[in-house]
């Protein structure tokens, strides 16, 4: 494993004083030394405890780290700070962020998979397990959590792990803000927040435009969004409603580069992408509600219930020969999905044994409903009919798990859950023959986990447990051969363990150091990909293990730090072929689209008494392999960022300025690949040095 030094020194340096990105106490006064506030979360028990005294690994990123000195539009601008997940920003709107969690969900061409993604208690992630992250308001973010590893089961269909936003309440009193910000590559984005408390009704609105020609060319986006979140009382309890809308139309998608277009001009497109036009348009409404009830001191109960419609145009690059094939789906997808979903969460608190046992049970329905229409996309204009299918697929899943403090330095969490996902294909494109089908694919999946108090500072665990992750429609939607979903494809099964140490440094710092590994058997991993159009199929075994290290704390004189760093060697176990024509795939190769090693290093200094901080980050990756044969791959990089900011506040105004530049060495980089592109257009490169400046003012009534 091969490093630079400066990524070494920031790492050992942050390691031996046991620091990393802090939350503190903000009402400590000005002199007075800051300290490290617990890690509130409620991902791993459904209730809120400290991340400190659960046998898992779970990090919270509060709204100070995701809104200070940051765009705001995505997850990859703050969660690369936490180890084991891995956000690669390609620079491509029409095809969102690739996010993997230890590996799972590395493969994905289109959205998230392997990862549930949840919003306010409402999931974020379709019952097939696919996800879009355009969806996540960070505007309004209260906090992210973001657990990895077993536990993540307990939320169904997911191996890797989960992503939860919490937005915030609204404040005390009506409050208006906004921002406007600008930057490189004719981006820009205005946002406006609204928000209040009348008596016991809390209210708080959110809404932004954000537009950038991209840093390459035909990659240009405007996205609209808008995110409103109400809580009021209601019959022992609260009701808490969620809104939610996002509009995307005709984001250009510049496709992957080959190597030898990525070392002439990494901002050019490929000219199949000029030719047919590609692009994509997004659209989604979506609306819940979650009932909190309160019966007596040891019963809660939780109801929710949500429903969205989503549309999904893309025009593909697909040549119009093979478009015309008899069995071909075209080389436009047009998409209307319609999903909704219930659920009932029953929590009790009792004594076991003279020791407290907290104890719930659910029940979760999920449902989607897709009209699946392909066309002849006829040099960027939508032509004759070639695909016309409708497909549902519905979860009806239940769950228990258990956190008992048996003894005064011993507690446990346990829980398993049962999954059962139906997908049904109906066939109205009859030219080319039915190919109507359906498959159900059911799986208990068990979870356990350990924790021992070893001192009042110090906490040692160990958990095991099982993961189930079942194709997605897009994973399912093409054959080799043939029209109609891949219904061969199976789901992938893994068994995890791991152990770790999370301690504590006096109230002015924390480190957390986690093991795993992971069995999988019948890994889902791309077979071919041509022109947009990628199929799947299973890998017998696979083998991951890994080691994640995160600290954070104060360093004193106005100094605070933060470093993550992931380890992760993901393999396959077991030979096998893929690809057209078929190229074998032998034992002790790597996964595609998995770094070796990743770091995150930031260090920042405030001057709480003026309002003025500066920052420098630092990001490291390890080489990416771009297919299983592992014949091509993106370099390793190291990268580096400033940031700067002011605050003033006067009476009711508040007002922030910041400015960061970005890849301050100018670097030439390959940030994330195509996995598998039978055209060789494996590469999606990153900016070069870049500039962002913002301004934000907030007025109290």
């Amino acid at each position: 494993m091969h490093m630079k030094s400066a990524s070494l020194y920031l790492l050992s340096a942050c390691a031996l004083s046991g620091v990393t990105t802090c939350s503190y106490a903000q009402d400590a006064k000005p002199d007075a030394a800051p300290v490290l506030l617990p890690e509130v979360v409620t991902s791993a028990t459904r209730s809120e405890r400290d991340s400190f005294s659960l046998p898992l690994s779970i990090d919270s990123i509060d709204r100070s780290v995701i809104r200070e000195d940051r765009l705001g539009v995505n997850l990859s601008e703050s969660l690369n700070r936490v180890p084991g997940i891995s956000i690669l920003n390609r620079q491509n709107y029409a095809q969102d962020l690739q996010i993997s969690s230890r590996g799972f969900g590395a493969r994905s061409a289109f959205g998230v998979r392997g990862i549930r993604l949840i919003t306010d208690g409402i999931p974020a992630t379709l019952p097939d397990g696919s996800a879009q992250t355009a969806t996540f308001e960070l505007n309004s973010a209260d906090r992210i959590e973001v657990m990895r590893g077993p536990f993540s089961s307990l939320y169904g269909n997911a191996a890797g792990g989960v992503i939860q936003l919490f937005t915030a309440d609204g404040p005390p009193e009506p409050t208006l803000s906004g921002g406007v910000f600008g930057g490189s590559y004719g981006t820009y984005k205005g946002n406006v927040q609204f928000g209040g408390t009348d008596g016991r009704f809390n209210y708080m609105y959110d809404g932004s435009r954000f537009h950038s020609d991209g840093y390459r060319d035909h990659s240009s986006v405007t996205r609209d969004l808008s995110n409103a979140k109400f809580k009021m009382p209601a019959p022992n309890g609260q009701l808490t409603m969620v809104l939610n809308a996002i509009d995307q139309p005709e984001t250009q998608d510049p496709l992957g580069l080959s190597h030898a277009q990525l070392s002439q001009n990494p901002r050019q497109v490929d000219p199949s992408a000029l030719q047919f036009n590609t692009r994509k348009s997004v659209r989604q409404n979506q609306v819940g509600l979650v009932y909190d009830m309160n019966f007596g001191a040891s019963d809660t109960v939780q109801a929710r219930t949500y429903l969205g419609d989503r549309q999904v145009t893309q025009f593909q690059a697909i040549p119009l020969a093979a478009q015309n094939v008899a069995t071909a789906s075209g080389g436009v997808v047009d998409q209307d999905f319609g999903y909704e979903g219930l659920g009932v969460r029953w929590t009790h608190n009792f004594i076991s044994g003279d020791k407290p046992l907290d104890f719930t049970a659910g029940v979760d329905y999920d449902r989607m409903a897709q009209h699946r229409m392909g066309y002849i996309n006829n040099l960027g204009i939508q032509g004759a009919l070639k695909r016309d299918e409708q497909n549902k697929v519905t979860n009806s899943d239940a769950y228990a798990q258990v956190e008992w403090k048996f003894a005064p330095r011993w507690s446990t969490t346990a829980g398993l859950r049962y999954n059962n996902v139906r997908f049904d294909s109906r066939d109205y494109f009859l030219v080319n023959g039915n190919d109507s089908g359906a498959v159900s694919y059911a799986k208990t999946t068990p979870v356990a986990g350990l924790l021992f108090n070893l001192t009042p500072a110090v906490n040692v665990y160990a958990n095991v447990g099982r993961g189930f992750e079942t194709p997605t429609l897009i994973e399912l939607a093409y054959r080799n051969t043939g029209t109609g979903l891949n219904f061969t494809l199976q789901p992938s099964t893994s068994l995890t363990k791991e152990v770790g140490v999370k301690a504590k440094i006096g109230n002015r710092a924390r480190v957390n150091l986690a093991l795993f590994q992971v069995n999988t058997q019948n890994e889902i991993v791309v077979d071919t990909a041509v022109g947009g159009r990628t199929t799947y199929k299973n890998a017998p075994n696979t083998y991951r293990k890994g080691v994640e290290l995160s600290a954070e704390g104060y360093l004193g004189a106005g100094f605070e730090a933060h470093v993550a760093y992931t380890w992760l060697n993901a393999e396959f176990t077991q030979p096998f072929t893929s690809g057209t024509p078929l190229v074998s795939v032998p034992v002790g190769n790597r996964l595609p689209g998995v770094p070796l090693y990743s770091v995150y290093g930031e260090l920042v200094w405030r001057h709480t008494k003026r309002g003025f901080h500066s920052a420098a980050e630092l990001q490291e990756a390890g080489i990416l392999y771009v297919n299983d044969q592992n014949s091509a791959f993106g370099d390793p990089y190291t990268v580096g960022n400033l940031r700067a900011g002011f605050e003033q506040v006067s009476g009711k105004w508040r007002l922030t300025e910041f400015v960061r530049v970005n890849n301050i060495t100018n670097r030439s980089y390959v940030g994330s690949v195509i996995i598998a592109d039978s055209n060789q257009r494996f590469y999606e490169p990153s900016p070069t040095r870049n500039y962002l400046a913002g301004v934000s003012a907030q007025f109290r009534f």
